[in-house]
């Protein structure tokens, strides 16, 4: 196990990471960890994992005990205790993180470990096996998607692509779109407004739902799908007011404005796409491939479900980038590192691994577990082709190193339910936009120096 080396994070270093809004306090410390001893003693080992609760579930400790001699203790993921324990020089060993938003983030701010020197000894994870969308979690510095790999993948969609109902198009006589053609956003929408359902005032049935893994990575991706970039080429600003972010600014508000389906002014009581699309009321989700782990447990609606390629803008670049890419990354600082990357192989490459790739959340992040997603059923053998066609038309949409995303999406969700609302135009909007957000990032940049 390498030795414990170096000081705890300095001061500024524990500024320019909570520069993403989260302030480390008493509360950070406190907060359930969840720990399970198996039957086997094993190594006698044992590690942290910062995770959401319900992605290493009792059953998986438990197994992980039996299967490796690991014991895990879970604590919840949570921005401002893992300032804290980073901070106190007692970090986890591993965190949950999202490749396409946090990889920069942690990078610049030296506290993730360099996972290469861990993949070249494995037999599990091989480099070669490693689906491209696991480029998100490489990072040189200046490039994401590039130089060394810190974390990896645990699945992986194409945000952009959306699932629909063809029974609803049906009703509404919408003709379905096509499977290898995408179909522009423009279409998306007067389709949403065709087959949005209303009763007495209230939206029965949503047209579609369009609003990404959250708004700041939603715009980044709309405006490079319209031709353009929201931030400037060393990521320290971000540009609304260019004729590409306006063209994704006013679709999304139009969006909003007519209230086909979820935003801001008309929140789902579901929270979310899943349960109110497989309850049939939403006739289009733009949720990636990962969706159809909920979908294919109600066959009703799976059967009636089907894929469709990311849109298009009008004179746009076809571009289907992944807006998440959950899976994990090691603090430099970890205690347990072989323990911990013994784990992150198990998860990533063992059992875990190929029980969700069964079970259809989302594309195996390795290439030797893709022939595991499902394909039984006439239904998911369409899905199965029409996503390994969109698979060519993959990229890497890079974010800011300098502002945690979850930092900028409030900001954006202050502001943005105005233009909503018909209150301020679309050039307003961008402009409270660029201020709120630069001033943000301007903060983040001279933190991390």
């Amino acid at each position: 196990m390498p030795p414990r080396s170096g000081a705890l994070l300095s001061r500024r270093r524990f500024l320019a990471l909570s520069a993403g809004g989260a302030a480390a306090g008493a509360a950070a410390l406190s907060g359930c960890a969840l720990q399970v001893a198996g039957a086997a003693t094993g190594s006698g080992e044992s590690i942290t994992m910062m995770v959401k609760l319900d992605d290493v579930s009792t059953e998986l400790i438990q197994q992980a005990q039996k299967e490796l001699g690991i014991k895990i203790t879970v604590v919840q993921d949570d921005i401002t205790r893992l300032i804290a324990m980073l901070t106190n020089g007692n970090p986890p060993d591993l965190v949950r993180g999202s490749g396409a938003l946090d990889t920069p983030y942690f990078v610049a701010r030296g506290v993730a470990e360099n996972l290469d020197p861990y993949f070249a000894k494995s037999t599990v994870l091989r480099t070669d096996d490693l689906d491209p969308a696991n480029d998100l979690w490489r990072y040189d510095g200046k490039t994401q998607g590039k130089g060394p790999r810190y974390g990896m993948a645990k699945d992986f969609s194409q945000d952009a692509m959306f699932w629909y109902n063809t029974s609803h198009f049906d009703k509404a006589g919408v003709d379905y779109p096509s499977d290898t053609e995408p179909i522009t956003y423009e279409e998306w929408l007067d389709n949403a407004k065709r087959l949005v359902q209303r009763k007495n005032g209230q939206t029965t049935v949503y047209g579609g739902s369009y609003n990404g893994l959250g708004l700041g990575i939603l715009f980044t991706n709309l405006t490079a799908a319209a031709g353009g970039n929201l931030f400037s080429e060393d990521f320290s600003r971000v540009d609304f007011t260019t004729p590409e972010a306006r063209k994704a600014l006013t679709w999304y508000v139009d969006y909003a404005k007519t209230k086909v389906g979820p935003s801001l002014i008309q929140p789902n009581p579901d929270a979310w796409d899943g349960p109110t699309y497989v309850a049939d009321r939403m006739a289009m989700s733009g949720s990636g491939y990962w969706l159809g782990g909920m979908i294919n447990a109600t066959p009703k609606v799976a059967k009636v479900s089907r894929l469709a390629p990311a849109p298009v803008f009008e004179g746009g670049p076809r571009l289907s980038s992944c807006q998440g890419g959950t899976g994990m990354w090691m603090p430099k600082k970890a205690r347990n590192k072989d323990a911990a990357w013994r784990v992150f192989e198990w998860f990533f490459g063992e059992g875990p691994a190929k029980d969700r790739a069964a079970g259809g959340w989302g594309i195996p992040s390795l290439k030797s577990l893709q022939p595991l997603m499902p394909h039984k059923e006439d239904y998911q053998k369409r899905v199965l082709k029409v996503q390994k066609a969109e698979l060519e038309h993959f990229s890497v949409t890079p974010f800011t190193p300098y502002a945690k995303w979850d930092a900028l999406e409030a900001l954006i969700n202050q502001v943005i339910p105005a233009a909503m609302n018909g209150q301020i135009s679309i050039d307003t909007l961008a402009g409270r936009l660029n201020s709120a957000l630069n001033e943000q990032l301007k903060r983040g940049k001279e933190q991390v120096g």
